[in-house]
């Protein structure tokens, strides 16, 4: 029974496969008629791409090969009228020139298969590589086009055709591995690429090459970092970090997040260090002075985070959150009084001389920051408290109570 059916079912595709290679012969036909004239480039396109969506065409060179042909016209014609200076949209000339690449290198797996005696004979590998290599910048420079669009999908897979050329054994003749700078680059816009997309694997896939790019490897780091951390993978997060920042110490991105990583994990040690090294490299950086003396306030050492402040204020700063480091300086020294020491009334005139210090800087900060209640609004309450300021603590008290309402 099973032999019947198959005997019928052979049949069945004789009686059939004869019309449907006619059909092909006549789409293949038309195909290189309208390549020949020049005509309909993109109706043959069309027409090949829907042969190949039948499995049975998927190993048939020669479509694959009038495909090519049909996309080689098509740039052409494009690459000619941009030269004429006439009208031609040139993301489908780029477009194009990544369809070419595909195609040929599917053509060229193809090519490269041995036959029933274990010949491999190329037929179209020297001349379509040689064809290809001279439009190969325009994969980097298609991939650029499409940044600047910020088309950051379509610009990756511009400069990950240009990379994978490398491996293609179509291109093997032409040593592209060696060429490492323009390599380099390449899969820097790559990881580029998808760190816009916030796409943590294609932001990694070419990290090795991308480091060897010297000209943006401070934003390598960068990128680096920030998909480390989107991945939670705080070993590398923090080892980039400090790479970052021994290599680029004054580089906006590394250090403000290194030290915002040890205070919010209460790494009080390598915090201080942190901020003794970056005082060692510029002792007269607002960004590192203001940091250190952040630190030491956390750190209870407020005599010390004062005097920075002050250093600061001397010469001119006027970065609001500077008043608010003074302002709590002083504040917490007489909270900390206030708890630790039986009163006594030395003691209760230095509570009161510390909170007369802190209200200028508190003041001032609230002038600047009205909407930063969560700074100034419990620390005023209690210097105005302390010392009788009745009229300024019922406005406070007002404020207080609204909140807690």
């Amino acid at each position: 029974m099973s032999r019947l059916l198959f005997v019928i079912s052979l049949g069945f595709l004789l009686f059939f496969n004869p019309v449907q290679v006619e059909a092909q012969k006549k789409e293949l036909a038309q195909a290189k008629e309208w390549i020949k004239k020049g005509q309909n480039l993109d109706k043959a396109q069309q027409s090949m791409e829907k042969l190949l969506e039948d499995s049975a065409n998927q190993n048939n060179e020669k479509i694959y090969s009038m495909l090519f042909e049909s996309l080689k016209a098509q740039y052409e014609q494009g690459n000619e009228k941009l030269y004429l200076r006439q009208k031609y949209d040139t993301a489908t000339l780029f477009d194009t020139a990544l369809r070419m690449f595909q195609v040929v290198e599917r053509l060229d797996s193809l090519d490269m298969q041995p036959d029933s005696k274990g010949r491999v004979k190329l037929k179209y590998r020297h001349d379509n590589a040689h064809y290809l290599n001279t439009l190969r910048p325009n994969l980097f420079n298609g991939g650029l086009f499409n940044i600047k669009k910020q088309k950051f999908a379509q610009a990756y897979k511009f400069f990950e055709a240009y990379i994978d050329c490398v491996r293609q054994p179509l291109f093997s003749s032409y040593h592209y591995d060696e060429n490492s700078k323009w390599m380099a680059q390449a899969s820097y816009w790559a990881v580029y690429c998808g760190y816009k997309m916030q796409d943590p694997k294609a932001t990694l896939r070419h990290t090795y090459q991308a480091l060897k790019d010297t000209t943006h490897y401070c934003l390598m780091l960068q990128y680096l970092a920030d998909t480390y951390k989107m991945e939670q993978d705080t070993a590398r997060y923090l080892s980039t970090l400090r790479e970052g920042f021994k290599k680029y110490p004054k580089f906006p991105f590394f250090f403000p997040r290194l030290l915002s990583f040890y205070q919010n994990n209460k790494r009080w040690d390598d915090a201080l260090a942190l901020t003794d090294t970056a005082m060692t490299i510029d002792s007269t950086s607002h960004v590192f002075i203001f940091a250190r003396s952040t630190v030491l306030l956390n750190t209870g050492r407020y005599e010390e985070s004062l005097a920075l402040c002050d250093t600061l204020l001397a010469r001119g700063d006027t970065l609001s959150d500077i008043y608010l480091n003074a302002g709590l300086a002083w504040f917490n020294q007489a909270v900390e009084i206030d708890k630790n020491i039986t009163t006594s009334r030395k003691m209760r005139n230095k509570i009161l001389t510390c909170y007369k210090n802190a209200l200028p800087y508190l003041e001032a900060f609230r002038k600047k920051r009205p909407e930063e209640e969560s700074g100034w609004l419990l620390p005023l309450y209690t210097i105005y408290l302390n010392l009788n300021m009745g009229k300024e603590f019922d406005e406070i008290d007002q404020i207080l109570r609204k909140q807690t309402k």
